[in-house]
């Protein structure tokens, strides 16, 4: 079996065969390092509005002093000095990748892991057809990322990083303690996809003599699985995946001393280009698709797999991704491209023949003595246990989408943040720290920022609305203000010009026994950073959705698509001691849009009626 790549042989191929894909990478800016200038006074108006008076002015001094002192100015002059050495293409990335993903140690399954829920594809209704379509379609994305074929993604006119699309196919994220790891496989001489069905695992080769497997013949492959795979059962190893990754570190190491054959298994599934999860499950409304596409039964999973297409037995389909190496703007890409494919008949089926001399699936089989079977079993309580202590709501606020939002001079983001931030302000009762992900992604190696939504504005815009002797033009004044500041701010994440990342860059260049400033003991740098709200925006007009967990104990996380004609919140939470409701919060929610939209619209026909007539 071939052995992974590294990072630096990724690196190496890229520079030695650029193609169409990297062809911008070379001429891409370094993520920059703000001066302290511009990131302390921006810090304090992200915190002013979650603080009381005496609270923001004992922060004020603390970042006073800090902007005045020699360590502020030596910690700066370290993380330049860091971000300007040879050979480094981005002062964060491996801080980033180790603190927020590899040496993240809860399940990346709710806690990490993010979905897509495609729409219904009516023109294929049974499960194998549907499947077999989702893998042509991405196999011809395949081919492109391969051949360095495929445009680079561009913002406007500005290209936008291509490192992470070394990460989508033939990817996986490996158990190790104390911090895990990716492995990636050479996508020539790895030219399989593997599929799990009932907890059972095979390889199904794409290529057969020399010729791609048409759709016909894909979905023969799954037919055959399913009929093999339903006659039969097999320990679900596969739930492993789902726990903590130490605990899942050890049991790797348990399953692969078991026998020598499981390391064979492990290797030919953690090759493949991707896995297809054929699942049993028939979930009709929304919060029940949700489900099977964020978790599932945690057992028809590899939940380290980059790339994991699901599809069920009523035809319902979906995605999931392991976020370690990949952010949602790529997966987001492919996975619109693979439903413009088969949604809208753009995609090549091949032959509707299907070769008779097709080898069989090739079983994936695991070796489960006893040791390994209670470790299962384990897993699967932990699993169960974690799953079941969260909660969910889907809002599909289908009144109105981003073509209204635009027609009434909103940023249609903006207007959702906002949405958000006077939902939470009518449950809660006040607003809580917020994060919105940003992409940085027009710098080499470039992921996120996060862009800070609670504003001064945002605040003022919250009472305004619930203030009964408030006027619609003062509201409407309010909303416009607080999506202003909103986007200001968020255009400068998206420019590597936010707070959060340059204070943790500061702040990991503490070297062992220095005093920690009192900016970072400041009680306000912490709970400006407990994420009370965590959301994400990531728009296809072939989704009815996306998701991903709360986190903090005692937040929500949001994931939202902005569509033509609506507005999909997913809203996820713990069952816990907090007091969270996700059926209130997604009420609120609800509320407040329409009554944002109701003010918009007033205040247009009232100008609209006090025009001059000609």
């Amino acid at each position: 079996m071939p052995s992974p790549l590294s990072a630096a042989d990724l690196i190496k191929s890229n520079e030695q065969a650029p193609g169409k894909l990297f062809e911008f990478q070379a001429q891409l800016p370094k993520l920059p390092v703000p001066s302290l200038e511009e990131t302390l006074p921006k810090y304090l108006r992200t915190v002013e509005p979650l603080l009381s008076a005496e609270e923001f002015a004992q922060t004020k001094r603390a970042v006073e002093e800090f902007a005045q002192s020699a360590q502020g100015k030596e910690l700066q002059k370290r993380l330049e000095a860091r971000a300007a050495e040879p050979g480094r293409t981005n002062w964060l990335e491996e801080w980033w990748t180790e603190l927020s993903y590899m040496g993240y140690r809860d399940p990346v399954t709710p806690y990490v892991s993010y979905f897509y829920s495609y729409k219904d594809d009516k023109k294929r209704r049974k499960n194998t057809q549907r499947a077999a379509a989702i893998v042509r379609a991405a196999w011809e994305f395949r081919r492109q990322v391969a051949t360095r074929e495929l445009a680079p993604e561009m913002a406007r006119t500005t290209p936008l990083c291509s490192y992470s699309y070394n990460y989508m196919f033939n990817a996986t994220r490996v158990p190790k303690r104390p911090t895990d790891y990716e492995a990636t496989y050479d996508l020539a001489q790895n030219e399989h996809i593997a599929v799990v069905r009932n907890n059972q695992f095979f390889a199904v080769q794409m290529v057969h003599n020399g010729q791609l497997l048409s759709a016909a013949e894909i979905e023969s492959q799954l037919d055959r699985i399913i009929a093999k795979a339903d006659s039969s059962a097999a320990v679900p190893v596969g739930v492993m995946t789902s726990d903590n990754r130490d605990l899942w570190a050890d049991n790797y190491k348990l399953l692969s001393d078991a026998a020598p054959e499981n390391v064979a298994t492990l290797e030919r599934l953690q090759s493949a280009a991707f896995l297809v999860c054929l699942d049993s499950a028939k979930p009709v409304t929304r919060e029940e698709i949700h489900r099977v596409f964020w978790h599932g039964d945690g057992a028809n999973r590899w939940f380290d797999k980059s790339l994991q297409f699901i599809v069920c037995d009523n035809g319902r389909a979906g995605f999931l991704a392991e976020h370690s190496s990949m952010d949602g703007t790529p997966t987001c890409r492919l996975n619109d491209y693979i439903l413009d494919q088969t949604l809208n008949d753009k995609v090549d089926l091949g032959s509707s023949s299907v070769r008779s001399d097709l080898p069989q699936p090739e079983p994936l089989r695991f070796v489960t003595p006893p040791p390994v079977v209670r470790a299962v079993d384990q897993a699967a309580e932990r699993f169960s246990k974690v799953t079941g202590q969260h909660q969910l709501r889907v809002l599909q606020f289908e009144a109105f989408g981003k073509d209204e939002l635009k027609r009434l001079g909103f940023s249609p983001d903006g207007f959702a943040q906002m949405a958000i931030q006077l939902g939470y302000y009518k449950l809660h009762g006040k607003n809580r720290a917020t994060y919105e992900a940003a992409a940085t992604r027009r710098f080499a190696h470039g992921r996120t920022e996060t862009c800070r939504s609670v504003s001064n504005e945002s605040v003022a815009f919250c009472r305004t609305f619930e203030d009964p002797a408030a006027s619609s033009s003062d509201k409407l004044a309010a909303l416009q203000a607080a999506v202003r500041a909103h986007g200001a701010y968020a255009k400068a994440c998206s420019e590597g010009k936010g707070v959060d990342r340059h204070l943790l860059g500061l702040r990991l260049l503490l070297r062992p026994g220095e005093e920690k400033p009192a900016i970072f003991k400041d009680p306000a740098y912490a709970a400006s950073s407990h994420w009370n709200l965590s959301t994400s925006q990531l728009s296809s007009e072939h989704f009815e959705g996306w998701g991903f967990s709360e986190v903090v104990p005692d937040g929500y996380g949001i994931a939202y698509t902005i569509r033509r004609d609506a507005i999909i919140f997913h809203i996820a939470a713990m069952i816990n001691d907090f007091g969270l409701n996700c059926d209130h919060l997604g009420q609120y929610i609800k509320e407040a849009a329409s009554e944002m939209r109701a003010v918009a619209l007033a205040e247009k026909l009232k100008q609209a009626a006090s025009a001059p007539k000609l």
